[in-house]
């Protein structure tokens, strides 16, 4: 870890260069960037809630004059923690693939705001009501809405509206903040369909979004694996000195290549139970996390296995959300229990 340690808020980390981290980095808890130079100035993803993204906002201003009027946005990838707070910057370019601008509709600030509702009541619910299934999971419902309390119970998405990126690119693009180069590389699909690096050489800072999880189990909605270990070694090639995860604090190339080892391993081990014919949720039960005993949210092993299955068996079509949310409740209650 760089000297930074997990100091939450505002820092500066080159020059020019910014970080804004939330503790402490698990679901939703993402963090972003700012690039300034002169009077220029380039935010790097939105938070998952309109409060939470204008007290970064105050935050960056009372730091910088070049916050005080953003001149553009970049959405790393199409999870809402890095995208939903778009609307307080719609009138500015908001840049992203164009994998990511066509995945972000698929979930709206609307349409968790309805998961939130749902999750309250099935937390609510009485014997023997709550003891009933939550589908083929191994959850019971009132588990599953126990755990989508906790990944997004915080926060606050009625009254919002999802802005889409109005400036896409594919492969690489160059953007100019004043004097200051920084390189868009598109990464994905690897933790979602159109993820996105952001390079600044000038400072040897790269801003990753969800290609690292720092001190955090990463989860791979889309895959294959193979392209975020890819991803990872994009990065260590570079000429880098600080990396601003997704997730969690500030680190350097030792957390890229952590984040690539477990990457590797779990690729290695779901593999050899794959061609044993055990069934995926069981392979996820199985698969030691010993070595990674202090990342959170152990549970996400349940849904990488799943999407390597998919990946060994050229099955395009990606689960529901709700049947891995299911499997990931069942999963952290059985490990609470």
């Amino acid at each position: 870890m760089t000297r930074w340690q997990y100091r939450h808020g505002l820092q500066e980390i080159g020059e020019g260069c910014y970080a804004y981290l939330q503790p402490d980095g698990s679901w939703g808890w993402s963090n972003a960037g700012l690039i300034t130079d002169g009077e220029a100035s380039l935010l790097v993803d939105t938070l998952y809630d309109l409060p939470r993204t204008q007290a970064m906002l105050d935050a960056m201003a009372d730091a910088t004059e070049a916050a005080r009027d953003i001149d553009a946005v970049v959405n790393t990838h199409a999870n809402g923690d890095h995208c939903f707070g778009n609307k307080l910057l719609e009138r500015k370019t908001i840049l992203a693939t164009a994998a990511c601008a066509d995945e972000m509709p698929r979930v709206t600030p609307a349409m968790m705001q309805r998961n939130k509702k749902l999750a309250r009541v099935l937390s609510r619910l009485p014997w023997p009501l709550s003891r009933l299934p939550m589908g083929q999971s191994g959850a019971t419902l009132k588990e599953f809405g126990q755990f989508l309390l906790q990944t997004l119970g915080t926060y606050e998405y009625e009254g919002n509206e999802l802005v889409l990126p109005n400036k896409t690119f594919r492969g690489a693009m160059t953007w100019q903040v004043g004097d200051q180069e920084v390189e868009l590389m598109e990464v994905g699909p690897a933790h979602t369909r159109g993820d996105a690096l952001v390079f600044v050489p000038d400072c040897k800072v790269v801003y990753t979004g969800d290609i690292l999880f720092h001190g955090g189990h990463p989860i791979v909605w889309e895959g294959p694996v193979g392209n975020w270990i890819a991803a990872c070694d994009r990065i260590l090639q570079m000429d880098v000195e600080v990396v601003v995860p997704g997730h969690g604090p500030i680190g350097d190339k030792a957390a890229i290549r952590s984040m690539k080892q477990y990457l590797e391993y779990i690729h290695r081990e779901a593999r050899e139970r794959h061609d044993a014919g055990m069934p995926a949720v069981e392979a996820a039960r199985d698969i030691a996390l010993t070595d990674y005993a202090e990342w959170g949210e152990a549970e996400r092993i349940v849904v990488n296995v799943h999407t390597l299955y998919r990946e060994f068996d050229g099955v395009p079509d990606s689960p529901s959300p709700k049947e891995m949310f299911g499997l990931m409740a069942a999963l952290a209650a059985e490990r609470r229990r």
